[in-house]
């Protein structure tokens, strides 16, 4: 597909005339991302694909700038997806260009409200679409200051209406958007787990050191310093002497140059800490939800606070007690009820905490139970989904659309 293709299926455009007469036409969103990464961002816009029958009344259409992973997987779901090229901030006539592209497509299709998430789909295409007309909103998947030079292009465009993936990110957006209406919209995720029977799971962990009386630490994450990877090999490494036996599976592959080297970085402290036997660098993962079901612990020691925390919300719909850091978004989803909060940075407490549910599975297996709910409460995806409708079924008022 070239990359300033259009590709829509027609059964998405809603809308026409059923078996008993006209039908209602559908709320139509379109989401704008760069889709040249994938994490938390590029793992929310594939479950509003994947699981858009839970909302049958909103119609999600997805623009990206660059094909990769993001692009595939939603085409994979049958939604509707347009590549409005690659655009580059350093380049501005590659952001013309896919400003003209955008324009093009609001043209041809009425969106109810498009969605640009984060600071750079907004900086790139919020002013053409601001210029038209277009109902806008951002959504915010990180704190923000408003300091750095990618936050004060964004500012220049407030949307009409701007939505964070938690109270911690919303608190940050007025220093982006002072006057801007905002609303807590948690990432709707696809909860229910895995249908994995005991051979599935005994053969998931053999297939990576541990069997049935191995306790299974995991971690997946994108291979970022601020994920707190050094922290939790230095944890691990005052866990060697336990009577239980465990290992720990770390999940997520390097996307950028400093992350390779960051990989390398955590390979190297892996051996000389003696873990190399106990500690798998699975890499990137298409099966992450059977490795959470097959696991016991998940432990991601963030050492900057995390916006939110798909992983974390997985983890605990997968059973997983969650080990994390006292920072960010993981205060809004971890308490005494399914998990452990410690410290950032603070080895031993983490040591602790990891030796207690490795050494007492009645312990670990209390909080894994009260998980299902936890995540459930927060970001069941019927729900978050139906807010998301009536956000956007709003018009420039905040009056429901007739």
């Amino acid at each position: 597909m070239h990359a300033h293709a259009i590709k829509t299926r027609s059964s998405e455009t809603g809308g026409g005339t059923g078996a008993n007469g006209p039908t209602t036409a559908p709320v139509r969103v379109l989401h704008l991302n760069a889709g040249n990464l994938y994490g938390g961002v590029e793992t929310l816009l594939t479950t509003l694909a994947r699981l858009r029958q839970l909302c049958p009344g909103m119609e999600p259409h997805f623009g990206l700038c660059y094909e990769g992973r993001l692009s595939r997987e939603l085409e994979a779901s049958g939604a509707p997806v347009y590549l409005l090229g690659a655009a580059r901030l350093s380049r501005p006539w590659t952001v013309w260009q896919a400003r003209g592209r955008v324009r093009d497509l609001i043209r041809r299709i009425s969106f109810d409200l498009v969605v640009c998430h984060m600071p750079w789909s907004l900086a790139v295409f919020g002013p053409a679409l601001k210029a038209s007309g277009q109902r806008l909103g951002m959504w915010a998947h990180s704190s923000h200051a408003g300091t750095g030079w990618l936050e004060r292009m964004a500012r220049r465009t407030p949307p009409d209406i701007a939505l964070a993936n938690s109270r911690f990110t919303a608190a940050g957006l007025v220093n982006l958007f002072p006057r801007t209406p905002k609303v807590v919209v948690h990432p709707p995720v696809a909860l229910a787990p895995p249908s994995t029977g005991m051979a599935t799971r005994s053969s998931l962990r053999g297939e990576f050191g541990a069997n049935d009386g191995t306790a299974v630490i995991v971690q997946v994450s994108r291979i970022e310093r601020c994920k707190g990877h050094l922290v939790h090999l230095r944890a691990l490494a005052k866990l060697t002497h336990l009577k239980t036996p465990w290992v720990c599976w770390i999940v997520g592959g390097p996307q950028r140059p400093e992350e390779h080297a960051y990989l390398g970085e955590l390979q190297q402290l892996a051996s000389r800490l003696g873990l190399s036997e106990r500690v798998r660098f699975l890499g990137q993962r298409d099966d992450v939800a059977g490795l959470l079901a097959a696991a016991d612990i998940f432990c991601q020691p963030n050492e900057t606070p995390d916006s939110f925390g798909i992983s974390f919300i997985e983890a605990l719909a997968a059973g997983c007690p969650v080990v994390t850091s006292t920072l960010g978004g993981a205060l809004e989803i971890v308490d005494d009820s399914c998990g452990r909060l410690v410290k950032p940075g603070d080895v031993d407490g983490l040591a602790a905490s990891l030796a207690q549910l490795i050494e007492y599975p009645e312990v670990r297996h209390a909080l894994g139970r009260q998980g299902a709910s936890r995540a459930s409460e927060l970001c069941d995806p019927a729900s978050q989904m139906t807010l998301l409708y009536q956000l956007a079924k709003a018009d420039n008022t905040g009056a429901a659309r007739s």
